[in-house]
């Protein structure tokens, strides 16, 4: 008995060792990763995307992966974590105080104050020292790196693959920080920096900068090129192996719902030139891929905007996969993640009939609560109805009874820009992040690793461990 016991510890003790580090052959390594970040997409959010666009029974691509597990998001700081350290968390394995890019636990952020003229924003770091991230590992095992964005790419999340900043707001050092061999550049880029970026954010490249630089004529004269349109992006030869930094919005880029094809790329479109561009390097590729104006619409409680982007981000992921299995049948070789940096507090208020999905002339999860019994809209104290989807702060609560909301119909509360009711007042555009588990899912070469409930900084482990970084 006391030799099954021993080695039934020793079985543990080994599947305990495999759990936290998982060990992966050389020839089962993937050398393509592609991380998907759904910029706050909660699991609330995620669920009603799905009714929105496939109905209760559908599916999103997001629902397809093989392999799935819920992530713990918050920072070294805060219970609910803002976008730069959770993002910093999966690309470092450091978790970070909010507000940080990439940089150590012991970094305390502190607002950036101006320079000595007034002028120029500049770190107030305390303390802490850069993190290697999953990037750089990956350019120094000569892999082809990038990052494609829909909001600016000097915003948080795409920041913390590419710089390391004490403070998030730091946006024209964090451009800088692309420009190989110029001032502020991040030296751990390896001589050529970056392979591709896309996105927005222009301006920090150039018109808001201090200094006088312009980073796109630098980067230029560095051999990259720097298309400004969708004609222009989608002419760029991918066998030339030369560097891309295309930015397509002065800042964030507009909701795909509203944005012109002919100036603005849709995310799936940069996805796929982004893939056709990088796949090229036959030491393979890492890629992340952010939905970022996910978060921005649930920021502003437009909940409709949200789910658009939601839908935009999932059908990258879908036209990605289809893309890697055509250059990688079977995705042997290939690894990609899919999840969320954070939640928000969108909710599905209760026991509402079933919708469908959301159509020219049905409203679906859009629209007000029904009942089941008789499908009239539900009432609540004060006699006046009320929206399925509602938030746990924002800007639109009314104050004392809901008398007065009485009047409300399908088709002022599914407009395009209706922001949904919340709990607790906030200023116009302060919802709050959630501080709930994520969700991630994966496929190809490794995502089996990726199970049950785990930290974001394991997320980081799990990549590097299976490509070999």
């Amino acid at each position: 008995m006391r030799l099954h016991l021993v080695a039934a510890a020793a079985m543990l003790a080994a599947l305990a060792g495999c759990a936290s580090a998982p060990q992966q052959t050389a020839a089962a390594r993937p050398k393509n990763i592609l991380f998907f970040l759904g910029d706050g997409l909660g699991i609330n959010t995620m669920t009603a995307a799905r009714i929105y666009a496939v109905g209760e029974e559908g599916q999103l691509t997001l629902d397809t992966l093989s392999e799935s597990a819920f992530v713990k998001t918050y920072s070294n700081d805060a219970q609910v974590t803002d976008s730069a350290a959770s993002m910093s968390a999966y690309m470092t394995g450091v978790k970070p105080n909010n507000g940080v890019i990439s940089m150590s636990a012991d970094t305390r952020a502190r607002e950036p104050g101006p320079d000595a003229q007034g002028r120029k924003l500049v770190s107030r770091c305390a303390n802490g020292t850069p993190v290697a991230t999953l990037a750089e590992l990956a350019k120094q095992r000569g892999m082809s790196a990038g990052v494609v964005t829909t909001t600016r790419v000097t915003d948080a999340t795409p920041a913390a693959v590419f710089a390391h900043a004490c403070a998030r707001e730091l946006e024209t050092d964090i451009a800088a920080a692309l420009v190989p061999g110029g001032a502020g550049y991040n030296a751990a880029l390896g001589a050529n920096g970056l392979d591709l970026v896309l996105g927005g954010g222009s301006d920090y490249f150039g018109p808001l900068r201090s200094d006088g630089r312009d980073l796109l004529a630098e980067l230029r004269a560095k051999g990259f090129r720097t298309p400004s349109d969708s004609a222009q992006l989608k002419a760029l030869d991918e066998a030339t192996g030369q560097p891309v930094v295309g930015l397509f919005a002065r800042a964030d880029m507009s909701y795909d719902a509203v944005r012109d094809p002919a100036k603005e790329p849709g995310l799936a479109e940069m996805t796929t030139k982004a893939i056709g561009l990088l796949s090229k390097n036959s030491n393979g590729f890492f890629l992340v891929v952010e939905g970022g104006m996910i978060d921005l619409a649930l920021h502003d409680t437009q909940a409709k905007r949200a789910l658009q982007e939601t839908v935009a981000f999932d059908n990258a992921l879908k036209a990605a996969i289809a893309q890697m299995q055509a250059i990688d049948p079977g995705l042997k070789n290939t690894l990609i993640v899919a999840t969320a940096d954070h939640d928000h507090t969108l909710l599905l208020n209760g026991y509402a009939k079933r919708t469908g999905r959301t159509t020219a002339t049905e409203p679906g999860v859009l629209g007000l609560l029904k009942q089941v019994a008789d499908g009239k809209p539900r009432k609540d104290k004060d006699g006046a109805p009320f929206t399925i989807i509602g938030f746990g702060t924002g800007e639109n609560r009314v104050q004392g009874s809901r008398a007065s909301m009485a009047g409300l119909t399908d088709a002022i509360v599914t407009a395009d820009d209706y922001h949904q009711e919340a709990v607790v007042r906030m200023p116009k555009g302060w919802e709050t992040h959630g501080g709930t588990d994520v969700y991630l899912g994966a496929v190809g070469a490794g995502a089996e690793n990726f199970h049950g409930t785990i930290d974001n900084t394991q997320v980081f482990n799990i990549i590097k461990a299976a490509a070999g970084l």
